[in-house]
């Protein structure tokens, strides 16, 4: 007679939990020899290359915050230039009404912009499906009219920083005397690194919250609210969590962003186009609902401004095409279809049950 027990999952010395794989091992020591890199880069490359590579890294940041927000808390947003206008504008008010410098106003900048999340989200999360992403626009045209009435910070037409804030950002003189070069070329430095350590913070940020109590939430509610919430999981304190926290990140971004152009108008810092529609673009190409994605997006899109932009609107029409396109014959985006492929993951987030040595043969010799 086969005496019955318990299977090794049961016992707690038989089995763990895993989330890294070896290609995350792998991906983890090429990462961080990049941003080493990238970090050092200042040293030998030109400006040109320095400018863009900031473009690169604040919209890998925004696609990185829109995704964790539409891909994992299920909250389709097309008003997220509200918190990249907030964040810009914020920092104008900073810097030239309250004297702070420049870098100190970037944090501080999504510090207010997650404050502002909050009776936002008490507003918008009224709100389901289609009516929620129209709602948030809605709240982006609102804070458009509402800043435009600040004659303090150009009205309607906009402003600009002057070089007694741009030209003294913190630690600028030791640039310009370490790289020998003058003031504009040294603010330049000061927003690339900013721009590297918003990227970095930003993929870093959701990485860990998807590893966290947090992430195991979002999982749930993703894969059905319903069942969520009947296993204890709060949706709405979830979401409302996630909603802040991307509204500080954002805000950020958008802060540097504006940074970096020394100038800022209503129009131009709550523009849908560049600050949402680009975002989502780039994210549905690259594949919603993981990390690698909005990364792959991202680099697809720069090649393909970089190289078509000069064709003005055929630019935009083979944009949505391929986006149209990766919808149709690629649902899951094209790291998505990599994925369903060929099962490989940089940044894995999802827990797997390992059963350790010795103990399937020690359930063996019992039974």
């Amino acid at each position: 007679m086969i005496k019955a027990v318990s299977p090794p999952a049961a016992k707690t010395s038989g089995y763990r939990i895993e989330t890294r794989t070896r290609a995350s091992h792998a991906v983890t020591a090429v990462a961080s020899a990049l941003v080493i890199f990238l970090a050092a880069l200042p040293s030998f490359a030109g400006r040109g290359i320095i400018e863009e590579l900031i473009f690169v890294f604040y919209m890998a940041a925004l696609a990185q915050c829109w995704n964790l927000l539409a891909g994992y808390a299920g909250l389709v947003s097309v008003g997220q230039q509200a918190f990249v206008g907030l964040g810009g504008y914020l920092l104008f008010a900073l810097t030239i009404m309250a004297g702070i410098d420049p870098l100190a106003a970037i944090v501080l900048s999504g510090v207010l912009a997650a404050i502002f999340a909050v009776p936002t989200a008490l507003v918008v999360f009224r709100l389901r499906g289609a009516y929620f992403a129209i709602g948030t626009w809605v709240v982006a045209e609102v804070y458009r009219l509402v800043f435009a009435q600040f004659r303090q910070l150009g009205g309607g037409t906009g402003t600009s920083l002057g070089p007694d804030i741009t030209n003294t950002v913190f630690g600028i003189d030791w640039v310009k005397s370490m790289f020998d070069v003058r003031a504009p070329a040294a603010r330049d430095i000061i927003s690339y690194w900013a721009a590297l350590a918003l990227a970095v913070g930003t993929i870093s940020l959701v990485y860990f919250i998807l590893r966290s109590r947090l992430g195991l939430a979002l999982g749930a509610i993703r894969d059905s609210e319903d069942a969520a919430e009947s296993v204890g999981v709060d949706n709405w304190r979830v979401k409302l969590t996630i909603y802040v926290i991307v509204a500080a990140a954002t805000g950020m971004i958008g802060a540097l962003i504006y940074l970096q152009t020394a100038r800022i108008s209503p129009d131009a810092a709550f523009s849908v186009l560049d600050w949402t529609a680009y975002v989502i673009v780039i994210v549905v190409i690259g594949g919603i609902g993981t990390i690698e994605g909005p990364l792959l997006g991202t680099i697809i899109f720069y090649l393909l401004q970089h190289y078509l932009a000069s064709f003005g609107a055929w630019y935009l029409i083979l944009l949505g095409a391929l986006a149209i396109a990766v919808m149709l014959y690629a649902p899951k985006g094209l790291w998505g279809s990599v994925v369903g492929r060929y099962g490989l993951t940089l940044f894995p987030t999802r827990r797997r049950l390992v059963v350790q040595k010795g103990a399937l043969r020690s359930y063996r010799q019992e039974a």
